[in-house]
């Protein structure tokens, strides 16, 4: 790997994770092998490498969480945990012979464009270089959201964010407050309840949970999956669209979300016996208006006489407790913060300078966060997202948003290259276009109408964050650059500016 920064690289990407490794894979395929994919990290891994609290796993199938291009073929189970996931995405950056790209340990803080040269200034914690063009790979899950609640500083034990998971705390014998029950509240409460004296669990609304079909692979179904030619492509091809067909239930027919709703209610119902837990429990929306949670083991966890699950709001926290609305009391040793994330608000665009010293955080707040195609935006030339503004997936992988996004720059890059372009921006009046398009498709789904508050909505109620419709639809918008959709400039341009 690259411990220092050069003083100028032709791209520039911020972010070690999936798609900062798929983007390192395959500029290198294409023949662009002028970049830096730096990151605030060790190693590579993103998401993976950050999140490693107690039962860290992947609620999407293990064959669709690997690139198509680099397939694993040592999956051990049907749904991979933490530690599988982050040692495969080692091994795939070292096979493929990039690491030497990265750029480890280093903090971006700002990202400017500089238009009498047509290129990005970016500073950093090991100084400063310049980029022809900087892709943000950062994803919208890699800022821990911290929740404000009054005394949440005059508390005198730990309090730590689950994507921060304090290693160094033992739980052995303490009494733990876990606030929120999102995804990873549901994996790290039953995994810790046996080693604590006492858990509470801090719910401000209901998720719906579905079974987990977990399973360990056997001897020879692995040995199959390494070893027959094509196998595990079809293993996957048949997971992938059989994924896709839950896009209906989610979007132009919402009734046939009808029977999996069912479905876990009888989740509900087989997993607690108590009355007032199942109530407590029961979800308030229509299923999918949220993501849509698996595990087999939180409700049992919750069942359990040394959990107590609190729905009275908080109201306080003091030096050794946890003060709720129903006047409650409960002391605390430690406190975990299952809170999520800056999904919608986007903490790196408050680095991204555009023309005329436009801040994407500013640009954004006016007009709700949006791009062309969720990759680009009016006023940032030469600058690229993944998984930008409305891009994820309730329903599959984002690898394969990030694979069609990854093919969608290359061939960008490919074309500028090709013409001697020094910059290419997204047309206003089609980025404007695309995205009303996208808010009518939004509207008519569950997402927007099932009656919830999900991270999924901005603070304005806007939904910046999902993909109406299929992977596979996104994949196809994407299936080439479309240079018509944008203003181009090349040296001669340049050389008159």
């Amino acid at each position: 790997m690259t411990n220092q920064l050069p003083a100028y690289t032709k791209v520039f990407v911020l972010g070690a994770g999936i798609a900062g490794i798929g983007l390192a894979i395959k500029l290198k395929e294409a023949g662009h092998n002028d970049y830096v994919v730096a990151d605030r990290g060790h190693t590579v891994g993103g998401t993976w490498r950050d999140n490693t609290y107690p039962g860290a796993a992947c609620d999407v199938p293990s064959q669709l969480y690997s690139f198509s291009f680099a397939p694993n073929k040592q999956w051990s189970r049907s749904f991979s945990t933490q530690p599988e996931i982050h040692s495969y995405l080692e091994r795939v950056t070292n096979d493929a012979g990039v690491r030497d790209h990265f750029c480890f340990d280093t903090e971006v803080t700002q990202l400017r464009w500089d238009e009498d040269i047509h290129k990005w200034l970016i500073t950093t914690s090991k100084g400063e270089t310049t980029s022809d063009v900087v892709i943000v790979a950062s994803g919208s899950l890699s800022a821990p959201k911290l929740p404000e609640i009054e005394g949440i500083n005059d508390f005198a034990g730990e309090i730590w964010h689950s994507a921060e998971w304090n290693h160094d705390f033992n739980l052995t014998g303490k009494r733990l407050a876990v606030i929120g029950t999102g995804a990873s509240a549901i994996q790290i409460v039953p995994e810790i309840a046996d080693d604590l004296d006492h858990l509470d669990v801090y719910q401000r609304t209901a998720p719906w949970v579905i079974a987990r079909h977990d399973r360990e692979y056997g001897r020879a179904e692995r040995a199959a999956l390494r070893m027959v030619p094509g196998l595990g492509k079809l293993y996957r091809t048949s997971i992938r669209y059989g994924r896709e067909t839950y896009v209906p239930a989610f979007t132009f027919a919402k009734q046939l979300g009808k029977p999996i709703q069912a479905m876990a209610e009888r989740h509900i119902a087989k997993g607690l016996t108590k009355p007032e837990l199942r109530k407590a429990v029961q979800p308030q929306f229509q299923i999918g208006c949220k993501r849509i949670l698996v595990s087999n083991d939180w409700y049992p966890a919750l069942s359990r006489p040394d959990v107590d699950l609190v729905t009275s709001p908080i109201v306080r926290i003091t030096e050794d407790a946890i003060q709720t609305a129903d006047g409650t009391t409960r002391p605390v040793d430690a406190i975990v913060m299952c809170t999520g994330f800056h999904a919608t608000d986007h903490p790196v665009a408050e680095l991204i300078h555009g023309r005329k010293g436009l801040q994407l955080s500013e640009h954004w707040r006016w007009h709700g966060a949006s791009a062309y195609k969720g990759t680009t935006v009016p006023g940032f030339p030469n600058l690229f997202q993944m998984t930008g503004p409305n891009t994820v997936l309730g329903h599959t992988s984002m690898i394969e948003i990030i694979e069609a996004q990854i093919g969608y720059i290359t061939s960008a890059l490919d074309f500028m290259s090709a013409l001697g372009l020094t910059a290419v921006e997204p047309k206003e009046n089609l980025t404007l276009a695309y995205n009303h398009e996208l808010r009518l498709d939004l509207g008519k789904t569950i997402w927007n109408t099932g009656g919830c508050a999900s991270w999924y909505l901005d603070d304005s109620g806007r939904n910046t964050t999902i993909w109406p419709k299929t992977a596979i639809a996104y994949t196809k918008q994407m299936a080439q650059f479309d240079a018509s959709a944008y203003n181009l400039t090349d040296s001669n341009d340049l050389a008159t500016h």
